[in-house]
């Protein structure tokens, strides 16, 4: 991280998010700061909590109390006498805007080719020109590596293909904040690395990112910080080296001793 990003007001600032699925509490009072330009990979055990707090952070999950700021905004609610008031959507919507998400599915319009696929929210929520639009998509899907699948529809492409679709769609949006929940997991194993590529050559551009994974090799080579999730809290946190090599906690020596071979 630069000095910058010490100084910075964060991209990323939920602090004492808490999320309950009926009598379930999923989320115990999460706290996260994420600075410009950061890559911070969340990691646990399934039911730890991990992509659901990251759904709460674009507002696809509702929380039920504490706060998200995104860049500085509170996304999803209003404070109203001391009481959380949920936000009108068009708000919503403005700073969702800002945030791109890629999936486990690829959730591609299997009507629209690639390159239709990634022009569709430009042009339509952003209200950016087609001629625009179609060059930034032709430029993303060329980045991605696809510049030869234009014209090919999701059906005539492979996971690792569609998923990297996905990747240039969410960025076509011209996102502050990139946020993807464990993207190579429905991928075959021989199509995991063409999709991590991409977001390590993303991370190296300096995009700010968000990414929960069960990719460890990703989590200790491309991210600033590692953050280990379980029970609805956050256990350990810190730079992956020293969460890989010394961690402090039995939960998470346990957790990398059965995932890290």
């Amino acid at each position: 991280m630069t000095e910058q990003q010490g100084t910075a007001r964060p991209i990323v600032e939920a602090t004492d998010v808490h999320k309950w699925f009926q009598r379930n509490e999923v989320l115990r009072g999460v706290s996260l700061q994420v600075q410009r330009g950061e890559v911070v990979v969340i990691i646990g055990p399934s039911g730890s909590g991990k992509t659901t707090f990251l759904r709460c952070l674009n507002h696809l999950e509702k929380i039920q109390s504490g706060s998200i700021l995104i860049d500085g905004e509170s996304i999803g609610y209003r404070t109203v006498d001391g009481r959380l008031k949920e936000d009108n959507e068009a708000s919503i919507a403005k700073i969702r805007a800002e945030i791109g998400m890629v999936f486990q599915r690829f959730n591609l319009f299997p009507h629209m080719t690639a390159m239709q696929n990634v022009m569709e929210a430009p042009i339509h929520v952003r209200g950016v020109e087609k001629d625009e639009a179609e060059a930034r998509a032709r430029d993303l899907l060329a980045k991605v590596g696809l510049g030869h699948k234009l014209e090919s529809f999701p059906a005539q492409l492979s996971g690792g293909q569609q998923q990297r679709v996905a990747i240039a769609r969410a960025l076509a949006m011209h996102p502050k904040l990139m946020l993807f929940d464990e993207a190579t997991s429905a991928l075959d194993p021989e199509l995991v690395g063409e999709v991590l590529k991409v977001m390590q050559q993303l991370a190296e551009e300096g995009m700010t990112m968000v990414v929960v994974t069960h990719e460890m090799g990703f989590a200790r080579n491309v991210a600033h910080r590692a953050v280990f999730m379980d029970g609805g809290v956050i256990v350990e946190e810190g730079p992956p080296a020293e969460v890989f090599e010394h961690p402090q906690h039995e939960r998470t020596k346990t957790f990398l001793g059965m995932v890290q071979h």
